[in-house]
């Protein structure tokens, strides 16, 4: 008997758009079947892609997506792959009370985060996900009813097991059971959102749960960004003994193959893409949540102030490489305390990326609030920042532009941002990226030209000046950023342990750090919530990002003992 061959297909979908994500199954199902494969496994929600949040609980999108499933299955028959096995995640439903009686009625109908068989032109087996996650980004619990039966599917004389992501991360449940059932292969189906190191552990899970149904694990990812999710894909199949078999690439579309021997045979090997570098595979995140953010909005152009400092400068780089550098434009607003290599440092970027650049003061604009508006200190550095979120709008507004805000986690973090200024935008691409991560990344950019990882020929995209001056928002004569804040190697340091790591005030102070430090660190924190509200999405790199994990009472009593 020939040996099944499994094909793992880590696509990109667009939450809602069943139709598109339908064509893509059919396209890649082809590319499959081409490929000799017997069975092709898509990520989970892939037709209707994900997350869909409040949508699986609208009956009207739960129809259409049952209705775009019944035409492919249809389709796939059509176009002669009836005999391919596919596996694709959808939305389904199930009624959550039983009915005890004969023709008694129905209960209620909830949504499922349902795996589906399709061949021969038919749904032949569906698989609703039994555990539900309830933390972090996911929200399942409350949106979808857990579904209690094991699924085990034959492909080629073969047993195969099928779950959907959480069911491997929780002890017990379907995959417990799945040694009774004696399988060959356990598929996982996923949407697994990226997180800096999260690769290592669903390679580690995955292992564990291959050793315990003593068979290998086939994990097959979403690739792709969605709102301020990335999913990074990296598909692969691991062996019982935790040897990875073979592997996808992150962050790009494949098709993963790999042939299914006998039990009692030496597992088969396949291609194996080497992991990225941590600032690569942080930098090509960053790139896809920019990309999808844009593209999935319908938008084909991003517009932002091109300051000369190394916040958007990295903007501009990941933009560039994200949507090409002709679809950027960078606007320098110089005002009377701009400096001259600022100024020449943003004219020099936007030449090194190929951008529109432009130039427009805003001293004369300054001059007209101020002799109206009688502003000193802080309420004057700021009538400059807003001045400039206003001419971004209005360029926006006037040509099509989705405008970015270039602000990182620490100035987030802190509060050092000015509302209605340089906060103004629709998506913030780095900010889930503290200050010192942006020079890291902005490095590894730099060098990655030189080593022409990009391209061959390719200059830096940043000027070297933005990365080693000191950074300063330019508001008043002579000013840096360390006259109002610690110095940042310090100040990203209190903020990992306190922000990420919830540690106190006690932990922080018996690790060694000034007292003066920590307590004005913890009053900014705290104090900055209501601006962090009010903050454009953006892409979550790290386990904890503000707005998606963070999320802290705006007026509060509490303060750290």
């Amino acid at each position: 008997m020939p040996s099944p061959r499994i094909a793992l297909a880590q696509i990109d979908t667009r939450v809602g758009d069943v139709d598109a994500n339908a064509q893509a199954v059919l396209e890649w199902a082809r590319t499959a079947a081409q490929a000799g494969a017997d069975l092709v496994v898509f990520p989970e929600m892939t037709l209707t892609g994900y997350p869909i949040e409040d949508l699986a609980l609208r009956a009207s999108f739960r129809r259409g997506a049952e209705a775009a499933l019944q035409r492919t299955a249809a389709a796939l028959a059509d176009q002669g792959l009836g005999d391919l096995a596919v596996l694709v995640g959808t939305v389904g439903e199930k009624s959550v009370t039983p009915v005890h009686e004969p023709g008694a009625p129905e209960g209620p109908r909830r949504p499922t985060n349902q795996a589906v068989l399709l061949q021969h032109g038919q749904v032949q087996v569906r698989y609703d996900k039994h555990h539900l996650p309830n933390y972090g980004v996911f929200d399942e619990y409350r949106i979808f009813a857990a579904g209690d039966d094991v699924c085990v599917i034959d492909v080629a004389g073969r047993r195969v097991g099928v779950v959907i992501c959480e069911d491997i991360w929780q002890d017990g449940g379907p995959v417990s059971q799945m040694d009774e059932n004696e399988v060959s292969l356990l598929v996982v189906l996923n949407a697994s959102p990226y997180e800096e190191g999260k690769g290592y552990q669903r390679v580690e899970l995955a292992a564990r749960r291959a050793h315990e149904v003593e068979a290998p694990v086939a994990y097959v990812n979403l690739v792709g960004a969605q709102d301020d999710l990335v999913f990074d894909g990296g598909s692969f199949v691991i062996a019982t003994d935790g040897t990875v078999l073979a592997r996808a690439p992150q962050f790009v579309e494949h098709l993963l193959v790999w042939d299914l021997l006998g039990d009692d045979d030496a597992p088969a090997t396949g291609v194996v893409a080497p992991p990225l570098a941590p600032d690569e595979e942080v930098y090509r995140a960053l790139v896809t949540g920019l990309r999808g953010y844009v593209t999935k909005n319908g938008f084909r152009s991003v517009v932002f102030g091109m300051s000369g400092g190394i916040d958007s400068a990295l903007v501009a780089a990941i933009a560039a490489d994200a949507i090409g550098g002709e679809n950027v434009v960078g606007v320098s607003m110089p005002s009377v305390y701009s400096s001259e290599h600022s100024k020449d440092d943003a004219a020099d970027l936007a030449k090194r990326i190929g951008a529109d650049f432009r130039v427009q003061p805003i001293g004369p604009m300054v001059d007209a609030f101020e002799s109206q508006l009688a502003l000193e200190g802080l309420a004057a550095e700021n009538l400059q920042a807003r001045i400039r979120g206003v001419i971004l709008m209005a360029i926006s507004n006037s040509e099509g532009h989705l405008v970015l805000a270039p602000g990182n986690k620490t100035e987030l973090a802190v509060g050092y941002s000015t509302i209605y200024g340089d906060a103004v935008g629709g998506f913030g691409p780095i900010k889930d990226i503290d200050k010192s991560r942006v020079w890291a990344l902005a490095r590894w950019r730099n060098n990655a030209a030189l080593d022409g990882v990009f391209g061959p020929d390719e200059l830096p995209p940043i000027p070297e000046s933005s990365i080693t001056k000191p950074p300063s928002a330019e508001l008043r004569p002579g000013q840096v950023d360390q006259d109002s804040l610690p110095p940042y190697e310090i100040l990203d340091e209190v903020l990992d342990a306190y922000v990420e790591n919830a540690e106190g005030r006690a932990e922080l102070l018996a690790r060694g750090f000034d007292p003066a430090v920590v307590d004005k660190v913890l009053a900014l924190v705290d104090r900055a919530e209501w601006k962090r509200r009010q903050y454009p999405p953006g892409t979550k790199v790290t386990a904890l990002a503000f707005g998606r994990d963070r999320r802290l009472p705006i007026t509060t009593q509490w303060r750290e003992p």
